[in-house]
């Protein structure tokens, strides 16, 4: 189920080690158990609200009853045959779930709060995908901690999962800010990639301040012939996300030399997130949904296949990373974390 439902995310997660990689695994897929809870077509906003609202306790408190009915609920929809799969296997999730370490529980239990406020924030936000409404954030701040519940969070979980096994060498709580640094910088890229998407269900991340300031309304974003109008708001979150994912400079330098399946699960993401943000940057049609802005597959491979050459050289992953993260403009933000 990971394998088909994750992306690119299922490749660094093999490579996890065995006491981690079944923790991840389990999150993630509980993670999007709620976004199917969140997205389907099949219940209004108010009662997916609802749902999202008691899926944490359902992890907590399993009632197998309960579980059928939401089951019966929201399946029957999905074109991923793997997507329907996992609606059918909350129980054998949750079994899986109750086997880790109550360790390892907790913090899966953190990222799933976290991301069940983000999903609620969709759901309370914005319109009903049919209305033919297009609703934004208001300002800046809004689309931060968004990015903060989608993306640093889970950083922030895998950060944890990786020092419940591994010693860092900054103290925890630096080490985990860190991975929520990076996960926020994830989580931009994945909002700036589906922006057309999104808009089409009346989703605008971007905050309606930003849009005004340069003479558009989230309504506009429908009309790719606004793509230049568009673009300073673009660039800003895209210097931001790149400020963000600097902080992987001293993140992959915190990990032992001996940890080769975390070093490469780690680098894998960020080398491909500076890679999207690069092709975002240079595209000059994003709003078109016909164009989804995306790295190809020889580019994913070639950066495995390039991986051996950093296990042993943090100064080779971070020039590595230097070397995708320089492509910037006037409108670069400064780096909390640069080295």
């Amino acid at each position: 189920m990971l394998k088909h439902t994750s992306r690119s995310l299922y490749l660094s997660a093999r490579l996890l080690p065995s006491d981690v990689r079944a923790a991840f695994s389990i999150a993630y897929l509980l993670c999007r158990y709620a976004d199917s809870i969140a997205d389907t077509a099949l219940l209004s906003p108010q009662k997916r609200l609802s749902r999202i609202e008691q899926f944490p306790s359902m992890i907590t408190h399993p009632d197998q009853r309960e579980q059928q009915i939401l089951t019966e609920e929201i399946s029957g929809t999905s074109s991923n045959i793997y997507e329907e799969k996992l609606l059918h296997n909350l129980p054998a999730c949750l079994q899986f779930f109750y086997l880790l370490p109550e360790c390892q529980q907790k913090i899966i239990l953190e990222v799933v709060h976290a991301v069940c406020e983000g999903m609620k924030t969709d759901l309370q936000v914005f319109p009903p995908e049919n209305e033919g409404i297009v609703s934004s954030f208001r300002c800046a701040e809004d689309l931060e901690h968004y990015c903060r519940l989608m993306g640093g969070a889970p950083g922030v979980f895998w950060s944890k999962l990786i020092t419940s096994s591994v010693q860092v060498k900054p103290s925890e709580e630096t080490f985990w800010k860190l991975g929520q640094d990076i996960g926020d910088a994830l989580q931009i890229v994945n909002i700036l990639r589906d922006l057309p998407k999104d808009l089409r269900i009346g989703r605008c991340y971007f905050p309606s301040e930003e849009l005004a300031a340069n003479g558009l309304k989230p309504r506009d974003l429908l009309d790719k012939s606004n793509n230049e109008k568009f673009e300073p708001v673009k660039q800003k979150w895209i210097a931001w996300g790149r400020a963000k994912l600097r902080s992987a400079y001293t993140y992959y330098q915190a990990l032992p030399k001996t940890q080769l399946r975390h070093r490469a699960a780690v680098a894998w993401p960020v080398l491909w997130a500076a890679d999207t943000l690069n092709k975002l940057s240079a595209a000059p049609n994003l709003l078109d949904e016909k164009h989804r802005v995306k790295i190809p597959r020889s580019r994913i491979y070639g950066t495995m296949a390039l991986t051996p050459a950093i296990w042993a050289s943090d100064a080779l992953f971070v020039q590595w990373l230097s070397h995708k993260l320089q492509n910037e403009n006037c409108l670069s933000v400064k780096p909390s974390n640069a080295q």
